[in-house]
């Protein structure tokens, strides 16, 4: 069986969500009112809500039921 090689994240999955959502929104705003915009706007939107459940599940009220 092949080994899965690991890596470390220099940041959280909630910090990199969050700050992809707002690069998003930058370009978004630099972009003429349209099709593409909105995909932009829609991407952002989804990437904070990703970041806030990321924030969610690891705080410490969230625990495996044992």
């Amino acid at each position: 069986m092949e080994l899965r090689r690991g890596f470390e994240e220099g940041q959280s999955l909630k910090q990199r969500l969050a700050e992809e959502g707002e690069s998003l929104r930058k370009k978004a705003q630099n972009t003429s009112p349209g099709l593409e915009r909105e995909q932009m706007i829609s991407q952002a939107r989804q990437a904070e809500i990703g970041s806030k459940i990321s924030e969610w599940l690891n705080s410490p009220g969230v625990r495996s039921g044992k």
